[in-house]
């Protein structure tokens, strides 16, 4: 049975995955804008190409982005005054500096061959869908689309994307393989990282922009946390992506608990918002205003409610209650958008079954009291499988 496992291929994991849409690299954030907004997909791949010199021209995915790429941009303190200008920049200028978080892979690697690469940074494998070269007619029918959302074809070929998560789902379907280690507690393991992202609850939600962008980078979240450490919530870069490029408006106006409430609620109530515009009007974000509030507010709005604290939608509980430990060790925060927790003594499995189910890439670990310890990621797993492999080897 283990043989078996170590004998499948990439091309096993992306089975009936669909084909990436898909953004030329001369592209502007503008167009990724519309491509996101035109699509179902959180994330739209960006190819280069090298039409000169070739029969072939040479085709590579240089990278992904999403709608937290475009928000992040357009929270620059350069692009503040002046978003509609920022959307005209070149889309790399939302690609991460660091390469590798998108590698290709043949569809004939092997599953050591691909948690390898993830385990050396990639968040997404670029595999070639094989089922042959996409026919005339297909063609033709993908000529007729907006060339911003198309599926992705270079040389009579599609392709799809393999993530950390189809990994973990494939090797969760074999976890009996894996009975030694699977029901060991994440503690034992040593997988929880003590690094990670965290913002205080009433801190301006401007402060949390780098970390966004780098948990984004990790596929992980930013903790939002009280005074004393306990867990409130999180700002999700999952959930952030749900939102549109409006959502910037509150990112440099809102306390980062309000913001928490923003995305996971879809918005703020009216009174709410109106505070926001003040805001940007106090900071002199005219840019931003004309750009992103939908309905200016009627009249003049007082210089005293630019001193009034700001309502916020949820309001952090005492420890005890709220917070207390589930006695299924699967303790979630009460919001409509739940940060998923678990605890030290977990087994690896059912942290396994916790993200898996909640279409998560980590899982907060906290102490019965919910401070934080750590987070548990994808990767963080698959180390721990990878070495399991080579012992079957």
């Amino acid at each position: 049975m283990a043989v078996r496992l170590l004998a499948y291929e990439v091309a096993d994991l992306c089975l009936g995955k669909p084909p990436l849409r898909s953004l030329s690299s001369s592209a502007t954030v503008a167009d990724a804008l519309s491509a996101l907004k035109s699509s179902d997909d959180s994330f739209i791949s960006v190819w280069s190409c090298d039409h000169s010199g070739s029969l072939e021209c040479e085709c590579v995915c240089v990278g992904k982005v999403c709608m937290v790429d475009i928000i992040c941009h357009l929270c620059r303190d350069e692009n503040l005054s002046s978003p509609s200008l920022a959307l005209k920049s070149p889309i790399s200028v939302l690609l991460p500096e660091v390469k590798g978080s998108v590698r290709h892979v043949k569809p004939s690697s092997s599953l050591l061959e691909a948690i390898d690469l993830i385990l050396e940074g990639a968040q997404n494998l670029v595999v070639p869908i094989k089922s042959g070269s996409t026919s005339n007619t297909r063609r033709k029918q993908l000529q007729k689309l907006s060339s911003s959302i198309a599926p992705t074809i270079h040389n009579g070929q599609e392709f799809c994307w393999l993530t950390q998560e189809d990994v973990i789902r494939f090797l969760f379907s074999s976890i009996g393989l894996f009975s030694q280690i699977a029901t060991l507690s994440i503690d034992a393991l040593g997988i929880i990282s003590t690094e990670f992202f965290a913002v205080e609850y009433h801190r301006p939600a401007s402060s949390a922009i780098k970390a966004i962008s780098c948990s984004l980078l990790n596929q992980t979240s930013v903790a939002v946390v009280d005074e004393d450490g306990t867990l409130v919530g999180e700002i999700s870069p999952f959930l952030l992506s749900c939102c549109d490029e409006k959502v910037a408006a509150a990112v440099m106006t809102l306390s980062a608990g309000d913001l928490m409430a923003y995305i996971d609620c879809g918005g703020l109530p009216e009174e709410v918002m109106k505070v926001v515009e003040s805001r940007l009007k106090e900071r002199n974000l005219k840019g931003m205003l004309n750009e992103f509030m939908i309905s200016p507010c009627d009249g003049d709005i007082s210089n005293s409610s630019y001193d009034e604290e700001l309502p916020s939608p949820t309001t952090p509980l005492s420890r005890s209650g709220r917070y207390s430990r589930s006695s299924s060790h699967s303790a979630r925060m009460l919001r409509q958008a739940e940060a998923i927790v678990c605890h030290p003594g977990s087994s690896l499995v059912a942290v396994m079954i916790q993200a898996i189910t909640h279409r998560v890439n980590y899982v907060w670990v906290i102490e019965d009291d919910c401070s934080v310890v750590g987070i548990v990621t994808f990767a963080n797993m698959l180390e721990v499988f990878r070495e399991n492999l080579e012992c079957m080897i």
